[in-house]
C-alpha cells in the first residue's frame, strides 16, 4: 500500500472505532433492527445524487446484504443484548482473519509472509484483550457480534471482486457504498417488525430524539458514506489481506473513546493488547510501502543508442589531395 492509502486506512479505522460509542450513546430506546433501517434510510437518500456504479446488480445487493444488512443487524443486536463497545469493537475484528480466508479461497489471494505475520501479531492482541476483559459478556451477544464479523468479511471480498469495474477512482467506490445501502431498509424493517415487534418499533419511534438523530447523522455520513467509499476504494486498489488489518485499529479507538466518554477504564490486558494491535498494523503496512516506493531497477545503464538507418548505405566521400 502506498503511504496516502495507509493513512486513509487509518482514517477509516478511527471513524470506525468512536462508532461504536457513538451506536451505543444513540440506540437508547430504539430497537437496534430499526435503528439499522433508519442509518441506511439516510444513507440510501444519496443515491439521487451519486451515478450507479458500473457493476452488476448482483454485486450491489451482494454488498448490501453482506456488508450492511448483515453486518450491522447482527452488530447492533449484539450490544443491545449487553455487549460493551469496545468488547463490541474487539470481536468484529474477527473480519480481518475471515476475509483473509475467504479471500484465498474465492479470489485465491495468497497472503504474504509479512501480512501473515501482521495479522497473527494482531490475532495475539485481540487474544490478550478478550482474556482481560473476562467473562461478563452474554455469550449470544458475542456469538452475534462474531457472525456479523463473518458476514462483514464476504461482503469485504464481494467488493474486492467487484474491483475497478464500480467506476473509476472515489466515484466508482462512493458509487457501490450508496447504491448498496438501498437494498437494507426494507429487509431491516420487515426483520424488525418480525423480531422485535411492532410495539417496539412504536415505541422506539417516540424515542428517537436528537441524541438518535446525531448518531444516525455520524455513522451514516462518516462511518458508511465517507468510511465505506474509501474502504470499497481500498480494497479495489490492494490486495485484501494488505487492507483488512488496519481496521485492527478501531478496537484501540473504540476502547479509548469509551474509557473518557463512558468511563470503561482498560485494564492493563487491554492496553498489552492494544499496543500488539497497532504493531500488527505497523508490521503489515511498512512492508506494503516499502514495496510500493522501490523504485525500479533500471532498463539498461548504457549511453543511449542511436537509431540505424535501415536504408541502403550511402558511398563513402573520396578525400581530396
Amino acid at each position: 500500500m502506498k503511504r496516502r492509502d495507509m493513512v486513509l486506512a487509518a482514517t477509516v479505522a478511527a471513524f470506525w472505532g468512536f462508532n461504536f460509542v457513538v451506536i451505543d450513546w444513540g440506540m437508547a430506546g430504539v430497537p437496534p433492527l430499526l435503528f439499522v433501517a433508519i442509518r441506511f434510510s439516510v444513507v440510501a437518500l444519496a443515491a439521487f445524487f451519486v451515478p450507479r456504479p458500473r457493476t452488476s446488480w448482483r454485486t450491489v445487493v451482494g454488498v448490501g446484504l453482506f456488508m450492511s444488512l448483515g453486518q450491522f443487524g447482527l452488530l447492533y443486536t449484539s450490544m443491545a443484548l449487553g455487549l460493551q463497545p469496545g468488547l463490541a469493537a474487539l470481536v468484529l475484528q474477527a473480519q480481518a482473519v475471515f476475509t483473509i480466508l475467504i479471500a484465498a479461497a474465492v479470489l485465491r489471494e495468497r497472503p504474504t509472509i509479512p501480512q501473515i505475520a501482521g495479522v497473527g501479531l494482531g490475532i495475539v492482541g485481540l487474544t490478550i484483550v478478550a482474556a482481560g476483559r473476562g467473562g461478563d459478556a452474554p455469550a449470544l451477544a458475542v456469538m452475534l457480534a462474531l457472525a456479523a464479523a463473518f458476514s462483514w468479511g464476504i461482503g469485504n471480498v464481494i467488493s474486492r471482486r467487484a474491483g475497478a469495474v464500480s467506476g473509476p477512482g472515489r466515484l466508482g467506490s462512493l458509487s457501490l457504498t450508496v447504491w448498496s445501502a438501498i437494498v437494507v431498509p426494507v429487509p431491516a424493517l420487515a426483520l424488525s417488525f418480525a423480531v422485535e415487534g411492532s410495539d417496539a418499533i412504536v415505541t422506539g419511534l417516540a424515542a428517537f430524539g436528537w441524541q438518535s438523530a446525531l448518531s444516525t447523522l455520524y455513522t451514516a455520513v462518516l462511518c458508511t458514506i465517507v468510511g465505506y467509499s474509501i474502504w470499497n476504494g481500498l480494497l479495489a486498489r490492494n490486495p485484501s489481506a494488505a487492507v483488512v488489518p488496519w481496521v485492527l485499529l478501531a478496537p484501540v479507538v473504540a476502547m479509548a473513546s469509551a474509557a473518557v466518554l463512558l468511563g470503561q477504564i482498560p485494564a492493563p490486558a487491554e492496553i498489552v493488547g492494544g499496543l500488539l494491535l497497532v504493531g500488527g498494523v505497523l508490521v503489515t503496512g511498512l512492508r506494503a510501502r516499502r514495496r510500493a516506493i522501490t523504485p525500479p531497477a533500471p532498463l539498461a545503464e548504457a549511453v543511449p543508442v542511436v537509431p540505424v538507418p535501415t536504408g541502403p548505405a550511402a558511398p563513402p566521400v573520396p578525400r581530396r589531395g
